[in-house]
């Protein structure tokens, strides 16, 4: 979703932080899935994230191309059987 601001455009993605075992967290946006950041905290996590979408919209912007809308995330887990 967008929201202008006084010339300014506010857009709003859904993030996915996944916690890393050596520590840290991956970002995921998947509604650009171009986007490859993670931090040690996730706050670091956070603040890259919002970089990185803010680099990739003005890139887009400054090239004419599409932005692109959020995208629904849905989750679920699934039990598979796999004889051992």
């Amino acid at each position: 979703m967008q929201k202008t601001d006084n010339k300014m455009k506010i857009y709003d993605y859904t993030v996915i932080f996944k916690p890393l075992d050596e520590g840290g967290f991956d970002v995921i946006v998947p509604a650009i899935p171009e986007i490859c950041t993670f931090g040690d905290t996730i706050e670091e996590a956070r603040e890259m994230a919002e970089d990185a979408i803010k680099c990739y919209i003005e890139s887009a912007l400054e090239l004419n191309e599409p932005i692109p809308t959020d995208s629904e995330v849905s989750f679920e887990k699934i039990a598979i059987k796999v004889a051992s």
